[in-house]
Parts: structure tokens; C-alpha cells; sequence
């Protein structure tokens, strides 16, 4: 096989499955440890959002320095990192999972962006959509069996089971990774990268100045609010609802983003217009399965793994169309940049569904804070609607 289904590519797959799946097992675990242990939603909240917050903080100096060093220098010394991460999880208790929490964060920060620069890089045009597509497949792929792994584990009440599978998780991922391979192309060949950090912070004020990039961050932010409530309670809400299994939601609103992206990808916009319609349907998904979930509470399960369906459509749908979007409208000059910024409100958002809806949990309840993202998800149809564009096919 050639191009993006290589045997070298198909490791740097192999690699992105091994390195995520260590997440698909925490986001289950972490909650249910933390509430064993006494904490607060609050706290919990604060452990699981440290993760990307900290993604967001490192992204924008990521690039410099694989661009610097190369991927692979740069990826060998961060999965070493992550290696000690996860050897944490095994051995310490909540104040050693938030410093975990961080040190995973800043390595996914570099991680995402060796494996994504290096795949673009070494790809033939033709070949680098299929390239980036397979690495956000791998990268999701772990979060439909993880789930229950997680479940299983905890069940159990083995720990070291728990402990046992993160060093295991450590040296197969660091395994694959001193393995890979990645074309390093020389530095004139992508050298609008090597002040993309600086640039990036002095971006920052385009937010706000861009209209197309306002309406597609805001969208975004509040859209990956409720993706990280979800992660972060599910595991907790779950597990009083009648019937309701964490491992099955997660594992349905997984298998629905995989599912979604392959069998809708040719429905997503991809002329560089606003489709009013196709935007506030998907913002209607996202409150629907908020709604779905926050029920959950009194109709029971049912309505839970409903929420998932819904839920996975929602998350399936909505990065892809603003990124596709974005890649049209913003100037060519520092689009790059811009997009590394709308990147980062994803992660931001992802963070604030944990660490803001944490306190909204403790001082109300799960369905309550679940009907909070419904709330959230209406009012975003109203951002979503753009009556210049109603005329159009959305």
C-alpha cells in the first residue's frame, strides 16, 4: 500500500490509537476514583478540565518546536513525559492526578501537532485528507471500548488492575513511538510556521475583529461546553439513573462520531458560505441531546442513550463544518493561525464544561446542569442564524 496507507503512516495510526486510549479509560475512571475519595464535583470538575486547558496553553509554541527539532526528537522526549503521567495514575491519589492531569496536557498539546504537521508533511496533496482523517479516526476509535475497560476495572475493585494497565498503556505507546517514522522537510518548505506562536498571541484580538471567526469560535466554545460536561459527569450521572450505564453511553456517542464523519462527510458544506439551516440544525442536535440527557433523571436510561445517539451526531458534525467553513473565508496571510485559534476554543470549551459545570452540579444536580447545555444549545441556533443566508440550501 502507498501514500497515506503505508505501513510508515499506519504506525503513526497505531500510535495515535495506543496514545489515546489512556483518555478513554481516565475520563471514566477519574470521577468515579474522585467521588470514592470524597471530592466535590467542583474538584473533580478541576482534575479532568486541567487536561486540555493546558492543551490550549501549549498549543500555540508546539509548532515552533517541531519545527525546530523535528517531529520525532520532539515526540520521542513527550511520550517519555506522558509515560510518567500515566505511571502517576498507578501510583498516587487526586493531588497527583491533577499534576498528571497537566503533564498529559501539555504532551497532547505537542503530541496532536508532531503527528498532524508531520502527516502533512510528508503527504502528497492528493493524500493529505485521507492522512488527517485517519489520525482523527485513531484518536477516537479507543473512546468505544475504553468506556467499559473502565467500568470492568472499576467493578472489580482491583486498583491495581487500573494501575497495571496505565504502564502497560506507557511502554506499548512509547514502543510505537521510538519506532516511527516522519519526514522532516526542510525549514524554508514551512517556514510560514516558525513564528506561528507568536504570531498566534498576537491574534488573538481577530476573535473578536473577525465576524466569521467570532461566530464560528463562540459556536464552537459553547458547542465543546456541553462535549465536556459530558465527559466529565456522565460517569457520576449515570450511575443514578435507573439501568443507565456510563460505558454504554460513552461507548454509543463514540461509535456515533465514527459512524457520522464517514457516512456524512459528503454532506458537510465545503463552498465557503454560512448555511444557516445546516448550522442551527446541528446547534438543535446538541440542545435535543442535552435535553435528551437531563430526563434521563425521571424517563430512565432510555432517553440517556438517546442522548448519545444525538449527542455523537451533534459532535460528528460540528468542528468539521466550522473548520471546512473557516478555511474559506479567513485571509490566507495567517489562516493557519487564526485556525490554531479556533482550535484552542475547542479545547478551552471542553475545559469549561468540567471545571464551570462542576460548581452548577454541586449547587443544583446533574439534570439540572444538563438542562443548562439545552438552554445553551438553543441560544446558540440564534448565533447559528444568519439571515443574509436563509435564502440558501442549508
Amino acid at each position: 500500500m502507498k501514500g497515506a496507507l503505508s505501513w510508515a503512516f499506519l504506525r503513526l495510526y497505531l500510535l495515535t490509537l495506543l496514545y489515546f486510549s489512556a483518555n478513554s479509560i481516565l475520563n471514566v475512571m477519574i470521577p468515579l476514583k474522585g467521588e470514592a475519595l470524597g471530592a466535590s464535583n467542583s474538584t473533580i470538575g478541576v482534575i479532568m478540565g486541567a487536561y486540555l486547558l493546558t492543551t490550549m496553553i501549549f498549543r500555540p509554541w508546539a509548532g515552533q518546536l517541531i519545527q525546530r527539532h523535528g517531529p520525532i526528537k520532539v515526540l520521542r522526549v513527550i511520550l517519555a513525559v506522558n509515560g510518567v503521567a500515566l505511571a502517576m495514575y498507578a501510583f498516587t491519589g487526586l493531588g497527583g492526578y491533577i499534576v498528571a492531569r497537566i503533564l498529559q496536557g501539555v504532551c497532547t498539546a505537542f503530541f496532536s501537532m508532531a503527528l498532524q504537521l508531520g502527516i502533512i508533511d510528508a503527504l502528497p496533496d492528493k493524500d493529505r485528507s485521507q492522512g488527517i482523517s485517519m489520525y482523527s479516526l485513531c484518536s477516537y476509535l479507543p473512546g468505544v471500548i475504553g468506556p467499559l475497560i473502565a467500568v470492568g476495572m472499576w467493578q472489580t475493585g482491583e486498583m491495581n488492575v487500573f494501575a497495571a494497565a496505565m504502564i502497560a498503556i506507557a511502554v506499548l505507546t512509547n514502543a510505537a513511538g521510538y519506532t516511527a517514522k516522519i519526514v522532516h522537510k526542510p525549514v524554508e518548505a514551512a517556514a510560514e510556521r516558525r513564528n506561528q506562536g507568536a504570531e498566534m498571541v498576537k491574534s488573538f484580538g481577530q476573535l473578536v475583529q473577525n465576524p466569521h471567526l467570532f461566530k464560528s469560535s463562540v459556536l464552537m466554545l459553547s458547542a465543546s461546553l456541553v462535549f465536556g460536561a459530558v465527559t466529565a459527569f456522565i460517569p457520576l450521572y449515570a450511575a443514578q439513573i435507573e439501568s443507565g450505564s456510563a460505558a454504554v453511553y460513552l461507548m454509543l456517542q463514540a461509535a456515533i462520531v465514527v459512524a457520522a464523519r464517514f457516512a456524512l462527510r459528503k454532506r458537510i458544506p465545503s463552498d465557503g458560505k454560512w448555511h444557516s439551516f445546516f448550522m442551527m440544525g446541528t446547534m438543535l442536535l446538541l440542545a435535543a441531546a442535552s435535553l435528551s440527557i437531563s430526563l434521563a433523571a425521571v424517563g430512565g436510561a432510555l432517553l440517556l442513550y438517546i442522548g448519545a445517539l444525538l449527542m455523537g451526531v451533534a459532535q460528528a458534525l460540528i468542528y468539521p463544518t466550522l473548520t471546512t467553513y473557516l478555511s474559506f473565508v479567513l485571509p490566507k496571510e495567517n489562516r493557519n493561525v487564526l485556525i490554531g485559534l479556533f482550535i484552542a476554543m475547542a479545547d478551552l470549551g471542553v475545559s469549561l464544561g468540567s471545571i464551570a459545570m462542576g460548581p452548577v452540579a454541586d449547587l443544583s444536580s446533574y439534570s439540572m446542569m444538563y438542562l443548562l447545555c439545552f438552554a445553551l444549545g438553543m441560544a446558540m441556533m440564534l448565533v447559528a442564524f444568519n439571515r443574509r443566508t436563509m435564502g440558501e440550501v442549508g
